[in-house]
């Protein structure tokens, strides 16, 4: 073992060569997993940033990818109060209505969504507010046109001051600002959730919309309840109320906000191996530099390696040595590119805002394969050496 190693000091430049593929091979594959770990851990805190027990019940069937959900006749309140009072251990259970509009203040203004609601959105959606109050229950009943904003509507509207008591005018309507939400940041699907306006649901239908339709139901269910039973129960009282035929395909959609985190991060996650597995040809490419410099290493040294055989080194002892020489590079390499792995994620994920975690697993499996991959491509040279003939060795030139 002490002549592998001072072998490999007498050539150190080789040394490092030969074990940089073994350093690029280990680096890629731990950067590429702690990057798809971090990208998984955002999907998951979007989603659930906008409420992970979030049902959401919207008229017409979901046609799937790429295609648009059927026309169905909207929701009204009284379905609304329905699940209130028929479909037991909910948080939060809101009617929303939105439309797309511009709200002008002084010379400024900004299209925007307008969403007509109640409190119960906050719950459901897990807002905060950043400054002012709720809507009060005189106001939710007459419909007063009063309104909270999201904080991209209120930097667009008046910068770095606070809304509070601003009078904003939607089309012909005037709304007092009576609240700010807490910013939330862009959605995994790239939207702004900060570039809102909510209003009473009555002010937007009888004042804006012009009609008492509810375009969608957003439900909270409780902490510890079932949200597979939940699920179940809202199907039921909805195929009832809409009058559906047993065997008729339903005329509303509910999604699942847990399902969706856990879909995306199940999508994130395989692309990582994906990549993960390609990244890690890269190790063979690296073991495949190993053995060729063993084998060149082996014939550079016949002549020792005979000399040694012929004063009593056994084929065993021959072969031990080498193939440590093959493995301490590849653990070497394996080292040096968990180092590297780890400056380069931090580096990317202090760029790219991601979450940085050390995933010890991965590091310990690609350490592993370093040397895994030192045993396997140091074998046939260190068995060539251990098998010369002692002979032809002392010969050979």
């Amino acid at each position: 073992m002490l002549l592998a190693f001072r072998e490999l000091r007498r050539n150190v430049m080789r040394s490092a060569l030969t074990t940089l593929g073994i350093v690029i091979g280990v680096s890629a594959v731990i950067i590429l997993v702690q990057l798809g770990n971090g990208a998984a851990l955002v999907v998951t805190d979007s989603v659930a940033s906008l409420g992970s027990s979030l049902l959401t019940l919207t008229p017409g069937q979901d046609r799937g990818p790429g295609g648009d959900s059927s026309a169905a006749t909207p929701f009204q309140l009284a379905d609304v109060e329905a699940i209130r009072r028929q479909v037991p251990a909910l948080a939060a259970v809101t009617p929303v209505a939105s439309r797309q509009m511009n709200v002008i203040v002084g010379n400024r203004n900004w299209s925007t969504q307008i969403t007509g609601t109640t409190n119960e959105y906050l719950t459901a959606g897990s807002w905060e507010l950043a400054e002012g109050r709720v809507f009060s229950e005189a106001e939710l009943r007459s419909g007063r046109t009063v309104c909270i904003l999201g904080q991209t509507v209120s930097r667009e509207l008046v910068g770095a001051q606070s809304p509070l008591a601003l009078r904003l005018r939607v089309r012909t309507v005037s709304c007092d600002v009576i609240g700010l939400l807490t910013a939330k940041g862009k959605s995994t699907f790239g939207m702004d959730r900060d570039d809102v306006v909510l209003m009473p649901l009555r002010a937007l239908q009888r004042r804006i919309a012009g009609n008492d339709d509810v375009a969608q139901i957003q439900i909270s269910v409780g902490p510890g309840s079932s949200t597979l039973k939940a699920k179940q129960d809202l199907e039921r009282l909805m195929r009832e109320r809409r009058r559906l035929a047993p065997g008729e395909d339903n005329d509303f959609s509910l999604g699942d906000m847990q399902e969706i985190a856990d879909t995306l991060s199940g999508v994130t996650r395989m692309l990582t191996r994906v990549l993960a597995a390609i990244a890690a040809i890269s190790l063979v490419v690296g073991g495949i530099g190993i053995m060729n410099i063993m084998i060149v290493s082996v014939t550079e040294r016949t002549r020792e390696i005979g000399i040694r055989m012929a004063i009593g080194a056994f084929a065993r002892d021959v072969l031990m040595q080498f193939l440590v020489e093959a493995v301490v590079l590849s653990a070497c390499g394996g080292t040096g590119g968990i180092a590297l792995a780890l400056a380069v994620s931090a580096a990317i994920a202090v760029v790219f805002a991601l979450p940085f975690s050390i995933d010890w697993p991965t590091m310990a499996l690609s350490f592993f394969f370093s040397g895994l991959v030192g045993v396997i491509f140091g074998f046939v040279p260190a068995r060539r050496a251990a098998h010369l003939n002692p002979i032809d060795a002392l010969r050979h030139e």
